[in-house]
């Protein structure tokens, strides 16, 4: 044996093999407890989500369900007489009084968004009487498990969580190398109106939410959360045991394991909510009815087949991409040091591959439930009043979350925001018509379960800068074209999409007025989140003609046209969006090469604003490229220049994406490394001028937690390799020097087509191509190009 080693050894150290256990690219693992939610290992099924803190004497797990929110059905008809404050605030833009335009434009508000509810917390506590040994705590990615391992007295105890989807339970087993060595109590609390009852070894708990609660920024306001027994969406938690060995009792909230070896939890939990449009306490679903049938039919399966159904249905998705980013020598270390070990410059190629995956996973675990998509937070939140209300946030950040869904082949996770735009069109109309006096559908700054359009602010409290911006459905439904694009699927098109883009580009038509040059440009008009200076000294945020109402209005038009040659409709409405499109007031590039915010060469208030709205035509628009509009590209560079690197977590997201289409696969990656910095959980921060990047867990930091800048990395990664449109597709546009060689499988290209392929030297090397339709597009890699033309599933494989 001791040759052998010998032998072993000397093979490995001739062939340069690496014998030191290299990082894992699909685990996070930790040798402590988490203490903080920020440490917390998340799982979900796409509906119901788990952060588990894997504790030795107490296990905490907050759960959440992703239906579960507060309020009821909106009233989008709140404010029916604020458009008639258009015509005096038009009037006061003209007249260049920025100040009154300001003040008139909060007439033009309705109510906040409802907030994302905690459904409340699962306690396992366990009865040890000395400290832990060998403690271990991990999640694994490609298995959607976590796993808790550690010894006590010479005992290992062995915890596993998952959440199935096919099964929608979540299920825990505990087990004991020593007979008799399992003791815990199982008890839940929640920051909800509950009920419990305990019979035949299940704990039953029932509650509902509270029909409103406030923004947390809002503070201390009175009545910030509001029950009422005969309001709210009702909901239904039940926790049984089964056990192989050993007593159950309970009492009135608690049930009680003793002396066993091996135990079996599963948690069912359902809501009441039937529709945006559904009183969820009048005209709800059946909540105790749905947890009861789901549970009983999961405890008729064996532990086994409702692992290996959820890995079976979870891999499905999860397997259908890989990526190999070449050799590492990073040591073998628990993820919290490993993220720190990374900042300080540090290579570890299978951390940025584990984020960019933890992204797939993340979107996974969110977003499987028909009309509600995953929100600020995915479905993962322990607050009441969570922060910005773990909500829509509608002038980025929920489109951010569903940047990676075509590119990293997950194109189902896309359907639940898909299928949420339609709701948002209904309530929509009336935010068009009562608020802006045009038809079409409009949606504004946030929205909720309840398909809430409107622009918010409380009727008048909310500053213009953030309240009333009007182009979420402008952006909104340039997902619809996306899905198309990727999936060449026609009759989602006709039936499905093209209507919904046609009534967000009427809304754009009858929005957009004429400057003095005869020029088409909205007003009033704000840029997200961001102030302009004057050169009197006024710090505004209202507006004629913000450059990033046109990009997106240009995005729009564009793709509604190309939807209605496709479909071969609507001819005469196209040619208004044809005339229309070309009499759009035109991008201005300002005095310092900069791409211009606002419709004058005005200096931003905040030259370092996290938000970049105006440069959406680069990304994730199309209409700006290096190549095709070179001028505007150069523009959008210099604008990056000058706004830095340093910003919060989904702005880093965003940056690394818009680097990247201006083919700087070298600053992108700086940026994807600086949003891989590691930021302390909320509770241990000493202080709060930190900036954005990632908890130990992986999540992302604003701070605070805010998941679309995973989601932002994520495509990220994939905009670096590959990068399309309808007619060509760019093959290692923004590779990085540092990741001269790698290989990747699986990611999807406009128009159809799914590509694998290997790189050497920074140059590509292989690829294969699949069609999912017939079709036509030009690789470019490089100087190289090469025009092929497939029929549905046929395959093409080049050495290039």
């Amino acid at each position: 044996m001791k040759k052998m080693g010998l032998l072993l050894t000397i093979y490995f150290t001739l062939f340069g093999i690496n014998t030191t256990r290299a990082q894992s690219n699909h685990k996070l693992w930790y040798n402590q407890p988490a203490q903080y939610f920020e440490e917390s290992l998340v799982l979900g099924n796409g509906q119901m989500g788990a952060s588990i803190f894997g504790g030795v004497h107490s296990d905490k797990i907050y759960l959440n369900e992703a239906t579960l929110w507060s309020g009821e059905p909106v009233n989008a008809n709140m404010n029916p007489d604020a458009h008639q404050y258009i015509p005096a605030i038009r009037a006061a833009l003209k007249n260049e009084d920025y100040q009154l335009a300001d003040s008139l434009n909060r007439k033009v508000q309705g109510s906040f968004s409802q907030s994302y509810a905690p459904l409340g917390t699962l306690f396992i506590n366990f009865k040890h009487d000395n400290p832990p040994e060998n403690y271990y705590r991990e999640l694994n990615i490609n298995q959607a498990i976590s796993r808790v391992t550690y010894e006590v007295d010479g005992v290992k105890f062995t915890r596993e969580y998952f959440i199935s989807h096919p099964d929608q339970v979540m299920v825990i087993k505990l087990s004991s190398s020593k007979k008799g060595a399992l003791n815990f109590d199982l008890k839940f609390e929640s920051l909800l109106k509950i009920k419990r009852q305990t019979a035949d070894n299940a704990l039953k708990v029932t509650g509902y939410a509270p029909y409103h609660a406030e923004p947390s920024y809002r503070r201390d306001v009175p009545n910030a959360v509001a029950f009422d027994e005969n309001r709210g969406t009702r909901f239904t938690s039940l926790f049984k045991v089964k056990n192989v060995a050993g007593q159950i009792s309970t009492t009135d909230s608690s049930l009680i394991v003793r002396e066993g070896s091996e135990a079996i939890i599963f948690v069912s939990i359902a809501t009441s909510f039937n529709g945006f449009d559904k009183n969820p306490a009048t005209e709800g679903l059946n909540d105790q009815a749905l947890a009861l049938e789901h549970l009983n039919e999961a405890c008729e399966k064996t532990f086994l087949e409702l692992k290996k159904e959820h890995q079976r249905d979870y891999q499905s998705f999860f397997n259908r991409m890989s990526l190999n980013l070449g050799e590492t020598d990073a040591p073998d270390l628990p993820t919290d040091e490993r993220l720190k070990r990374y900042a300080e410059g540090k290579e570890d190629k299978n951390l940025e591959i584990l984020y960019f995956q933890f992204g797939r996973y993340l979107l996974i675990s969110s977003s499987r439930t028909k009309a509600v998509p995953a929100n600020l937070q995915g479905i993962w939140n322990p607050y009441i009043r969570p922060p910005w209300s773990s909500n829509y946030t509608v002038n980025i950040n929920v489109e951010e979350n569903y940047w990676p869904a075509e590119i990293t082949n997950l194109s189902e996770m896309h359907l639940p925001l898909l299928n949420f735009i339609k709701n948002v069109s209904v309530t929509g109309e009336t935010t068009a018509k009562t608020f802006y006096g045009v038809g079409g559908w409009a949606a504004c700054h946030n929205s909720d379960i309840w398909a809430m359009s409107n622009p918010v602010g409380d009727f008048g409290n909310g500053h213009p800068v953030w309240a009333n911006w009007n182009m979420g459905g402008t952006w909104l439904s340039t997902h619809l074209w996306e899905h198309y694009v990727f999936t060449r699927d026609e009759e989602f098109l006709q039936h499905r999409a093209y209507p919904l883009m046609k009534g967000a580009a009427q809304f754009c038509l009858e929005w957009l007025i004429e400057d003095n040059n005869g020029k088409l440009i909205t007003a009033p008009s704000t840029s997200p989140e961001n102030l302009y200076l004057t050169p009197d000294g006024y710090k505004g945020a209202t507006l004629y003609g913000a450059t990033a109402d046109l990009a997106m209005i240009r995005e729009c038009f564009i793709q509604t046209i190309k939807a209605s040659k496709v479909l071969n409709i609507d001819k005469d409405f196209r040619s208004k969006l044809e005339q229309s499109l070309a009499r759009l007031h035109p991008y201005q590039v300002g005095k310092q090469g900069n791409l211009q915010e606002w419709y004058h060469d005005w200096k931003d208030a905040d030259p370092k604003h996290r938000h970049q709205s105006h440069l959406f035509g680069l990304y994730p628009g199309h209409h700006i490229t290096p190549a095709k509009t070179p001028v505007l590209a150069d523009a959008c560079r210099k604008t990056l220049e000058i706004k830095g690197d340093e910003t919060t977590g989904w702005s880093k997201g965003w940056r690394i994406n818009l680097w990247a289409r201006l083919w700087d696969g070298n600053r992108a990656y700086k940026m994807y490394r600086e949003l891989l910095n590691y930021v302390e959980p909320d509770g241990r921060r000493t202080s709060s001028a930190q900036g954005g990047g990632t908890y130990p867990n992986l999540l992302d930091a604003h701070p605070p937690f805010q998941i679309d800048g995973n989601f932002g990395g994520t495509a990220a990664v994939v905009e670096m390799l590959v990068q399309s449109t309808e007619s060509e597709i760019r093959l290692l546009p923004a590779l990085p020097d540092v990741w001269a060689d790698g290989s990747v499988n699986g990611i999807c290209a406009r128009g159809g087509y799914e590509i694998s392929m290997q790189w050497r030297d920074n140059s590509l090397n292989k690829l294969t191509i699949s069609a999912k339709n017939d079709g036509k597009t030009m690789l470019i890699s490089g100087d190289k190009t090469k025009a092929i033309n497939l029929k549905k599933g046929q395959v093409l494989e080049i050495n290039w």
